[in-house]
């Protein structure tokens, strides 16, 4: 029962410290770490449902409102009822959202830099990552 022999901490930890280097790299940009993972999945593809957005970053709507919010007084996303479905919420870039993408180019290559680690060992702990979260999810239903 010791912390250090937790999976779960070095996890967490390694989480954490991600976090970390991506604060310092997402300041100038004017976002936060889950602000940053929207934006990616709209610089992807866009209009998304609120609902889509929610499921890609695996949040709820609780925390996704919020989120959104921001990024809307922020001037870099809009949102509207769709026209279909009244129930479902588009999200869209606003043009100054689109050009923040230009500027955000470069900060996956400095996270990859301040790894420390090559990038056959990032594939590697990409691909452990998702064969954990994979068999956790599986494990929680």
């Amino acid at each position: 029962m010791l912390l250090e022999n937790q999976v779960c901490f070095d996890v967490h930890a390694a989480s954490r410290a991600l976090d970390g280097v991506y604060r310092k790299e997402l300041r100038e940009l004017g976002l936060t770490y889950p602000q940053y993972l929207a934006m990616m999945v709209l610089w992807e593809r866009q209009p998304v449902t609120v609902k889509e957005l929610g499921v890609a970053l695996r949040l709820d709507s609780g925390t996704l409102s919020p989120l959104l919010k921001r990024l809307e007084a922020a001037g870099l996303v809009h949102r509207e009822r769709s026209a279909a479905d009244e129930r479902s919420v588009l999200v869209r870039l606003t043009p100054e959202g689109a050009g923040l993408r230009r500027r955000a180019l470069e900060v996956p290559g400095r996270i990859f830099e301040a790894t420390g680690l090559d990038l056959a060992e990032v594939l590697e702990l990409q691909g452990t990552l998702r064969r954990l979260t994979a068999a956790l999810d599986e494990a929680a239903r």
